[in-house]
């Protein structure tokens, strides 16, 4: 009733005998010990405590679409639709495996979800998660598997080169202007070395997410961390300075104890695998 507004239009919706809807709303009510609804000339508003259930309601009714769309990864074919998620660096390499296996299975239909949040297996919000890290995602009831590095070394544009030379030594390097991170990405190894080395004020440009800080790197405004697959395709780019191991996280294959056995996860999680072999490792 709290989306409809009127009881007849709650009653319509589910299919029941308006009476049946005040019955519900009264005895709801009494367990609760507080008023859900305000009447009025027009028909009913929700207090306060009532849009707090309404909330909660959603909240739960996303959550079991979201099993829904878990327990249909569970057929016996290898169809119908497959969520995977990553950061968006890694659409890079991972956009080419899943369409090649949507041609191959023509019945799946592919989702590719790229952000730096993590998404919940548990709560059926993918099939296969690929994540990055040091260490391996430790969350209960998903397998993990290691499946390549992912490098990352510091870049600036010609241009910066141009204008600025090239930083020979680390008191050169100190001196030039960077590109840093905000937020979630802040945490990748590599922004945690250049927050304990470089100066704060040699830090002119921060972004919250890791294309920003790329094109801004690419834009001229100094030293940043872009990916060696990534820089590798951009020629306008000079490596300062090479990758090293402690800019080095893993890239682990993620799926989901309950969903890891079905054959349409085990087929995309077998290509994923196979694929990886060959990604650059430079």
């Amino acid at each position: 009733m709290a989306k409809q507004g009127t009881v007849s239009g709650a009653a319509e919706m589910l299919g029941v005998h308006h009476a049946t809807v005040i019955r519900h709303i009264d005895a709801l009510e009494g367990r609760l010990g507080t008023k859900l609804f305000q009447r009025h000339a027009r028909g009913y508003t929700a207090t306060e405590a009532g849009k707090d259930l309404l909330r909660v309601a959603q909240a739960t009714d996303e959550q079991f679409a979201q099993l829904g769309a878990r327990l249909r990864g569970t057929g016996d074919a290898v169809a119908g639709e497959l969520v995977v998620t990553a950061i968006p660096g890694l659409a890079l390499v991972l956009a080419p495996v899943l369409a090649e296996f949507q041609m191959d299975h023509p019945d799946v239909r592919v989702r590719l979800m790229t952000d730096v949040r993590v998404f919940r297996l548990e709560y059926g919000e993918a099939h296969v998660a690929l994540r990055v890290g040091m260490s391996a995602p430790d969350e209960p009831d998903n397998v993990v598997q290691s499946l390549a590095p992912l490098r990352s070394a510091l870049y600036a544009s010609q241009d910066y080169i141009d204008r600025t030379g090239f930083p020979e030594t680390d008191e050169d390097l100190l001196s030039r202007s960077f590109v840093g991170s905000l937020g979630v990405s802040s945490r990748a190894p590599f922004h945690v070395w250049m927050d304990s080395v470089v100066p704060p004020e040699q830090i002119l440009f921060s972004a919250s997410d890791f294309e920003s800080t790329k094109y801004a790197v690419l834009a001229g405004i100094g030293l940043g961390f872009i990916s060696t697959w990534e820089a590798a395709k951009l020629p306008q780019l000079v490596q300062v300075r090479p990758p090293r191991p402690d800019w080095t996280v893993n890239i682990w294959l993620v799926t989901h104890v309950d969903l890891h056995r079905t054959p349409k996860v085990q087929a995309i999680v077998n290509r994923i695998k196979a694929k990886a072999v060959d990604w650059p490792d430079s």
